[in-house]
């Protein structure tokens, strides 16, 4: 692997886009800790280490931000608005038909479709980061900090304009540097930021189970938290490859004097084929009654009881709800992103077919009996995996410490590899040995 990687920088041009995306990267990083106007810097240290580390509620932007969120930074609110706002599209592709058009006429459509992702994100962090600052203000954003109250001393209305033009802002920035990397650079842009931004608290994460360790002063947590997170890695990286290949073989077609056709493909249909999106909509789902009952300040017998049973995220309502409803939005989304029935005319009109299964209806049918039995066992998978940070050392008191698992472990794992690919398929290009051989 390191002479892979040195061969990748004797690459001229190979060279040149993977200093490109390292620089953005470093950029990227230093936005993430430029103080926003307006906040005291004095006491947020203070907050992020009395209440930041156990902010269960925006535990889940903070990550994608690299703990820039907590931090109140230019690039609070990181690529989440962008990640969102593409989600809302692809649901919205399927429902919209004008969407669904658009997404059909190739090139220029998909322009078009990211035009209208980038307006709703510009919207989206406008939204989130009004709300942020007003946490911020009204001190829930440190629940538990006692100067949480004084993080934003200024009230006033210019103060609280110039904040929120400040995030979004800052969030164009970042949309804009996972596009440059994504034309210039190595690998999908925003993923390559999403991993960026999950990776920065990996290393606070595992050094603070250490000193909140109680046994041989926290290094058996440790090495506990270490070994569970390599055997994690080892699954994810089994079940991400895994795919069940169906096979494809078009007829042959004589046209004049030439034949066409006669080749032999299949369909891969990954085990995981929702990847990491219904834990995030599971997620989001989750926040929403937590979020009502902290901005309402109700103390009603149902506000209580979601604060009991919600809000910590360890409870068994809230362990059951999160893995039930990471199932349901598995079968949703493989359901609205892969279409059986499009796919058994596309063979049909191209002349292919699945041996043994005749073309158009019965293979619509049978591509759908197999999708569905290998999403079961997907879906329990995303659903254990993102268990693992409320269930795994809670022996220990780690349990809302724990870094590899959810969402983290999912897009690290899923990021690594395709970037990882990307890399071995130009070495490859040019006759030099890749990453993974």
């Amino acid at each position: 692997m390191l002479t892979a990687f040195a061969r990748a920088f004797k690459t001229p041009d190979l060279r040149k886009k993977l200093l490109f995306t390292l620089g953005v990267i470093v950029l990227y990083r230093l936005g993430s800790h430029i103080p926003v106007p307006g906040v005291s810097y004095k006491n947020v240290p203070v907050c992020v280490d009395q209440a930041g580390s156990s902010n269960g509620l925006f535990g889940l932007v903070n990550m994608f931000s690299g703990g820039a969120l907590l931090q109140i930074t230019i690039f609070a609110l990181g690529i989440m608005p962008y990640i969102t706002a593409s989600i809302i599209f692809q649901l919205l592709t399927v429902v919209i038909p004008k969407l669904e058009n658009l997404k059909k006429e190739g090139q220029a459509g998909t322009a078009k479709i990211t035009q209208y992702t980038r307006y709703l994100t510009v919207a989206l962090a406008i939204l989130q980061g009004t709300g942020l600052v007003a946490t911020a203000r009204s001190g829930a954003l440190f629940q538990g900090c006692t100067v949480a109250s004084q993080i934003v001393p200024d009230r006033s209305i210019f103060t609280t304009v110039v904040m929120v033009i400040t995030m979004t802002a800052g969030t164009c920035v970042v949309m804009w540097l996972g596009e440059l990397i994504t034309d210039r650079g190595i690998g999908n842009g925003m993923s390559i930021l999403m991993f960026v931004s999950i990776a920065a608290g990996f290393i606070p994460a595992l050094w603070r189970i250490k000193v909140q360790g109680k046994i041989l002063d926290g290094w058996v947590e440790f090495g506990v938290v270490i070994l569970v997170g390599l055997a994690m890695v080892a699954l994810v990286v089994f079940v991400e490859q895994a795919q069940r290949r169906i096979p494809v073989q078009y007829a042959k077609r004589m046209i004049g004097r030439r034949a066409y056709g006669g080749t032999s493909t299949y369909i891969p249909l990954k085990v995981n084929q929702a990847g990491v999106i219904p834990v995030i909509f599971a997620s989001s789902l989750l926040y929403i009654p937590a979020l009502v009952v902290q901005f309402s300040g109700s103390t009603a017998g149902w506000a209580t009881w979601i604060q009991k049973h919600f809000v910590k995220g360890d409870h068994p309502y809230y362990i059951a709800a999160y893995f039930l409803l990471i199932v349901f939005f598995a079968f949703f989304y493989v359901a609205i992103s892969f279409n059986p029935e499009e796919v058994a005319d596309n063979m049909k009109n191209y002349g292919g077919f699945i041996p043994g299964i005749r073309a158009g209806r019965p293979t619509a049918e049978y591509l759908s009996y197999v999708l569905n039995r290998i999403t079961w066992p997907g879906s329990l998978y995303l659903g254990l995996i993102a268990l693992v940070p409320t269930m795994a050392l809670a022996g220990f008191g780690a349990n809302q410490n724990f870094p590899f698992g959810g969402t983290s472990i999912l897009i690290i794992v899923g990021v690594g590899l395709e970037t990882v690919k990307q890399i071995e398929s130009q070495l490859q290009q040019r006759h030099y040995e890749g990453f993974l051989h």
